[in-house]
């Protein structure tokens, strides 16, 4: 059976390396490059967050760092919807980049709320 942690870390893996592609192609004007260096950051900071959060301290450290990686998803999300809309690129890579963020939020929130249960469950 696949161990559903190393799953989402790859999947956050594979992310970051799908952002990379398509800050890679974004134009090379001031807003491509605005946009460019925007996206690489919140798109790429899930991955690092998640294993942040596999190494937490506590319950509560956990949630946090869980907290901070959904948030730089829904960053992502705006910012992958500005690039579409403008449009500064026209990729494939986008509507598949967003399908996969929207998941993602999906899914951490799902972690944050099972873990808040968990917190209070135990009592802390």
């Amino acid at each position: 059976m696949k161990n559903s942690k190393f799953d989402l870390q790859n999947r956050l893996i594979k992310f970051s390396l799908l952002i990379m592609k398509i800050t890679d192609e974004l134009p090379n004007t001031y807003t491509g490059q605005h946009f460019a260096k925007q996206l690489v950051r919140s798109g790429t900071s899930p991955s690092f967050q998640y294993g942040e959060a596999q190494a937490a301290e506590s319950r509560k450290d956990f949630i946090h760092k869980l907290k901070i990686g959904q948030k730089e998803l829904r960053e992502t999300f705006i910012c992958l919807t500005i690039i579409k809309n403008h449009p500064l690129s026209t990729s494939e890579k986008l509507d598949i980049a967003l399908k996969e963020c929207d998941e993602l939020i999906a899914i951490f929130h799902k972690s944050i709320t099972t873990a808040k249960q968990n917190l209070k469950l135990l009592g802390n």
